[in-house]
């Protein structure tokens, strides 16, 4: 690589905001993870509730979800959302879209936290919910006090799956007009194609900076509050 190629290089970061492009990225994944987590474990317990319309309920969002494009969820946020019911959730247009997005990235990945979760049930003995039962619990205490503070420690690494996976699909946030990385990076190879190669790397790096830590983190996690059986 010679020097006016280094050059030509170093000049993009003078033309673009990489570093913000990723920021909105890393927020994507915060609020829409967040929010997942909370929906997800409401799914899981109405899986494993005894009520059989709760359990269909659950079985069919999940279902259904999970077989839906992520893409077509996203712009049915916006199109039909906000372009249609006028559904709004900030007075900025940039961040109207970002929120939406976070529904739409929300409402797929709590599926998958869901089916997370309900692995991490699995892994807790029949015994531990009927000793529950046998003092006097109901099922919601007996969920809460039980059987997810047990099913969280065993889903430490499909939770953290689904986080990674969140992480890479917050590109799919373009499809609603957010400006994260991908869209960025699309603008640079336009403008910039003289240096492709390296904008490609740039990206894939940042990524990889942004995943193995989630990985690494939730491989030790899972090691280390897996439970002796």
């Amino acid at each position: 690589m010679d020097g006016d190629y280094l050059e030509r290089y170093r000049s993009l970061f003078d033309q673009f905001d990489v570093v913000a492009a990723f920021w909105v990225n890393i927020q994507l994944t915060l609020a829409a993870g967040l929010i997942a987590l909370v929906l997800g474990t409401a799914l899981a317990v109405m899986r494993i509730s005894p009520a059989p319309s709760l359990r269909w309920a659950g079985s069919t969002y999940v279902t259904l979800v999970r077989n839906t494009p992520l893409t077509v969820i996203i712009v049915f946020c916006v199109l039909g959302l906000w372009g249609q019911l006028g559904i709004t959730f900030s007075d900025d247009f940039n961040r109207n879209f970002f929120w939406l997005a976070v529904l739409g990235l929300a409402v797929y990945h709590a599926a998958f936290v869901c089916e997370a979760l309900r692995s991490g049930v699995n892994t807790v003995p029949v015994g531990q919910a009927e000793a529950a039962r046998a003092i006097g619990l109901g099922f919601v205490a007996s969920a809460r006090l039980v059987i997810l503070p047990q099913a969280f420690r065993g889903a430490v690494a499909p939770l953290g799956n689904v986080l990674i996976a969140l992480v890479k699909n917050s590109t799919v946030a373009a499809a609603g007009s957010v400006a994260e990385a991908s869209g960025l990076m699309a603008e640079m190879i336009e403008f910039r194609p003289d240096v492709i190669l390296a904008i490609f790397f740039t990206f894939a790096f940042g990524f990889v900076l942004l995943v193995v830590p989630i990985g690494l983190a939730t491989t030790s996690l899972s090691r280390r509050w897996t439970v002796a059986r």
